[in-house]
């Protein structure tokens, strides 16, 4: 619903510009290019769509090899004592946990296929402790918030992207992504916490937020002192490096079990064809919208109101083309897919926009709709403070992201 009313909110606001341009600047070309632009960027995302099968299949081919050497149950077994902290109104044996787990571990991998029917289990099973049933619980929120804050270990979509829009080197944003999603989570569980009084101090949860939160915070410092090239080429490598070994860890632990390896990967691939043919019609939808409000002028409009206030306020502004990726991030996946796209076709991939725009596109997910499909699901009509502690998570996630592109990339 939300990109329904985004949606027809680019048309009408790129042909009030336009009308305005054409009226009172005598700009006479303002409607042919916009009109240009619906054909150039339907084409653009029937080329990106078709670019990325090759890709897709790979990575998903690669995902469920580790799905079946049984990945999702050893990172659940690891986040176990964790997890029974922060939702404290379960029961040590209620069977939610199980599902939140795999939901979690199945997000924290880019598994959207199996991270969504778990959540909505998961979902589901709070439901049935909820004593009053059209409003969230405390368990539902802490669950909730934990998906809308995007923890991510590997963001396939994002280096997809990135690979078929002609990056050198897709996973340089792998490093960032990482982090900038780390501390929107990390926000996520202290708001939630705040509000749910959990003790942030316990042992458990110390030893887990407290020991990841030194390693990154000792990492930005080590990064800190290096220069930019030296740290883009330490991103790069060390991204490489990370992933292959997920790959030879994946492979490793389904030889470990007998796994035909071949056969699963096959089978994984082929919902990577599958993906990258469905996406064509949304894919198509959100790039025409975007271009025709870019080529009306009122993206241009936008970006120069938003530097003039940072130039006002003193900050460097050559992140300010990416931000459309940023506003679009809470209310839309598809929206800030389309314009992270866009910026990376109209600034490339490897400008520095552009890495901001990825890193971004992987800090967060999308609040609204996590909280319309999850809530929905179950029937809750009052959100209570989830929206504001999803929120929050979104905005230290994005300001995370674009402080750490300039860390590596600027």
């Amino acid at each position: 619903m939300v990109l329904n009313y985004i949606w027809i909110a680019f048309f009408l606001i790129a042909f009030v510009v336009g009308l305005i341009k054409l009226i009172f600047l005598g700009d006479i070309g303002v409607f042919p290019a916009m009109v240009s632009s619906t054909f150039d960027m339907a084409k653009t995302g029937f080329d990106i769509s078709l670019g990325l099968t090759g890709v897709l299949t790979l990575w998903l081919g690669i995902m469920r090899i580790g799905e079946k050497g049984g990945i999702i149950k050893l990172l659940s077994k690891i986040i176990n004592p964790f997890f029974r902290k922060i939702f404290p109104d379960l029961d040590k044996d209620h069977p939610a946990y199980g599902s939140i787990m795999m939901n979690i571990a199945a997000n924290m991998l880019g598994l959207d296929n199996a991270a969504t029917p778990m959540g909505l289990k998961a979902m589901d099973q709070l439901q049935e402790t909820n004593k009053k049933k059209d409003t969230a619980s405390n368990s539902q929120i802490m669950f909730l918030v934990l998906n809308t804050s995007g923890l991510t270990i590997i963001p396939i979509s994002v280096m997809v992207y990135r690979a078929q829009l002609g990056a050198a080197d897709p996973s340089d944003i792998f490093i960032p992504i990482l982090l900038a999603t780390f501390f929107s989570t990390l926000a996520g569980l202290i708001v939630v916490s705040i509000y749910q009084k959990i003790n942030l101090f316990n042992k458990t949860i110390l030893l887990y937020l407290g020991s990841v939160t030194a390693l990154i915070i000792g990492l930005i410092a080590y990064l800190q002192q290096l220069p930019k090239e030296q740290v883009a080429e330490i991103s790069s490598v060390a991204s490489n490096l990370i992933l292959f070994s997920i790959i030879a860890l994946f492979i490793g632990l389904a030889a470990y079990k007998k796994i035909n390896v071949y056969e699963a990967f096959i089978e994984g691939a082929k919902d990577g064809f599958k993906i990258a043919i469905k996406i064509i019609p949304y894919l198509v939808a959100i790039l025409v919208a975007i271009g025709v409000f870019r080529a009306s002028g009122a993206m241009d409009y936008l970006i120069d109101g938003f530097a003039f206030i940072f130039k006002t306020l003193g900050v460097n502004t050559d992140f300010i083309e990416a931000l459309p990726t940023a506003l679009m991030k809470p209310l839309s996946g598809s929206g800030a897919r389309g314009m992270m796209v866009d910026t990376l076709k109209a600034h490339g991939a490897d400008s520095f926009v552009g890495r901001v725009a990825s890193t971004v596109q992987g800090a967060t997910d999308t609040t609204f709709y996590i909280i319309a499909v999850y809530f929905g699901s179950v029937g809750i009509k009052n959100t209570r403070y989830a929206v504001t502690a999803g929120l929050i998570a979104d905005f230290v996630g994005i300001i995370s992201a674009i402080l750490i592109a300039y860390l590596f990339f600027h």
